[in-house]
């Protein structure tokens, strides 16, 4: 059995510590990291677009100063998009094209849109946004 006599002089004894004082701060702040730039203004054609195949993305310029961003992966078949003329995105794999400004279907037989991609146009850089 226990010495109660023991247990109360530990009890005894933590209760007798001196008043530890702890600073808290707040923590750091995170930084945010860099926005991934995509391209800058000037390397998207007006009507036209830049395919960043890194990103698997495709930003387009439907018209002065409005830019868009899309996946780059047809819907039809997983295959990446490769060319962007006369104001449509082009498959290679089965020849589905695609609008540069909302990335509509405009030819199969792909039947579904390219994916919208969220971008953000600071000054002449667009970046993944």
């Amino acid at each position: 059995m226990a010495d109660p006599n023991r247990r109360g002089v530990l009890v005894a004894g933590l209760l007798a510590l001196p008043a530890v004082s702890v600073a808290c701060s707040a923590p750091a702040a995170r930084e945010s990291p860099a926005p991934t730039v995509l391209a800058h203004t000037s390397d998207v054609p007006i009507g036209g677009g830049l395919i960043v195949p890194e990103h698997r993305i495709v930003v387009t310029q439907p018209t002065s100063g409005t830019f868009t961003a899309f996946s780059s992966v047809c819907p039809h078949d997983g295959c990446l998009v490769n060319l962007v003329v006369d104001g449509t995105i082009g498959c290679p794999c089965h020849g589905s094209r695609f609008a540069v400004a909302d990335g509509a279907v405009v030819r199969g037989p792909a039947l579904r849109a390219l994916s919208p991609r969220s971008i953000a146009v600071d000054g002449d850089s667009i970046a993944l946004g």
